[in-house]
């Protein structure tokens, strides 16, 4: 399909929005883009992150310190693509390109590739939200079926017991198969890439050697295969699984929407709106776990504004709120994570019995 158009680009709610917005930045006289906490925390994720790596590696303890170990690598490989990657390749980070682009380049320390993040996440998904046969994000067919305008085969009955599985398994594919997808199909789903530079095609290659090199072939060189191998599982299915379940509980909950073109392959809603319905927030009182992913609990603020800081997001999504609500929008909020869990699971299971 070619990619759909929304009805009005920018209508009445998103400039009524950004300019409430834009003005609470000019009264507080702060910066959209990162501020001291954020770069306290990177740094502190990113040491955190070389340490254990070394740590194992180099100085591999006793199983039952190595496993623990692994278990947090995995927690921290997410919590530096939340507050690190995702802010950086967002242009949000910093005010400096630079450091944005050094910020959206460690994705390609964590296993994937920053040039097809970019491409996939920033263009695709952020402009087509939910949208079947275009946004990647609810392509997981044949396994799980997230959208009702996707075809229903038997196992779906059961996708809300085996999808924690499937998830589990998203660092692996993501690593293994699905940049490599993209790369020589030259598509996103049913999306065409953009025309890779000669840089970019050396970029992809120069980054999926320096990380096979570092987390394959250097630790079975010091460890021993096996050793490797169950701990390199340990860390990418639990990477996995935080991001996916984080990242779905954004888009594929009970009330969220999946718009699909009319006739004439226009989206009936402007773009902000759609945003509105198609996303949701959940435990965005949670100080904690808004620290630990990068502000990623507040969805709608960072679809609406992804150029903005995710630091910024509970001051502004009290603005957003109000917007809502004079506007008639639902501003889907979930008060805790396992309420959206349940939400989504319960998503899963009605989808995987209906028609």
């Amino acid at each position: 399909m070619s990619n759909p158009k929304f009805v009005q680009g920018k209508g009445e709610f998103q400039i009524e929005l950004k300019k409430r917005v834009n003005q609470y930045f000019l009264d507080q006289k702060k910066s959209t883009t990162g501020n001291t906490s954020l770069f306290f925390k990177a740094v502190l994720l990113c040491l955190g992150y070389i340490g254990i790596y070394i740590q194992l590696v180099f100085f591999t303890p006793v199983a039952w310190i190595a496993i623990p170990e692994c278990v947090l690598f995995g927690c921290l490989t997410a919590a530096v693509g939340f507050n690190v990657m995702h802010d950086g390749a967002h242009g949000s980070f910093s005010k400096s390109k630079i450091i944005n682009k050094l910020a959206g380049f460690s994705l390609n320390f964590l296993g994937g590739s920053s040039i097809m993040w970019n491409m996939k996440h920033n263009i695709i998904h952020h402009t087509y939200t939910n949208i079947d046969g275009v946004d990647d994000d609810i392509e997981v067919r044949p396994w799980l079926r997230f959208a009702a305008s996707q075809k229903k085969l038997k196992m779906h009955k059961f996708q809300h017991y085996y999808f924690w599985f499937f998830y589990a398994l998203l660092h692996l594919m993501w690593m293994f198969v699905s940049d490599y997808k993209k790369y020589f199909s030259g598509k996103i789903g049913h999306v065409p890439l953009r025309k890779m530079t000669i840089k970019e095609h050396l970029s992809f290659w120069t980054a999926k050697i320096i990380y096979a090199f570092m987390f394959i072939i250097l630790p079975i060189w010091m460890l021993g295969f096996m050793t490797w191998l169950f701990g390199f599982l340990i860390i990418t299915l639990i990477t996995g699984f935080v991001i996916s379940i984080v990242f779905q509980l954004a888009h594929t909950v009970e009330h969220t929407s999946f718009p699909l073109p009319n006739e004439t392959g226009k989206i009936e809603n402007e773009w902000a709106i759609h945003q509105i319905a198609t996303t949701s927030n959940f435990a965005t009182k949670n100080k904690l776990l808004s620290w630990l992913v990068g502000g990623l609990n507040f969805q709608i603020e960072h679809h609406l504004f992804p150029k903005i800081s995710h630091v910024h997001y509970p001051a502004i999504s009290k603005i957003i709120k109000k917007t809502c609500t004079e506007f008639g929008l639902t501003y889907i909020e979930f008060p805790k994570m396992y309420h959206a869990i349940i939400s989504h699971v319960a998503y899963l299971k009605r989808l995987g019995r209906a028609n």
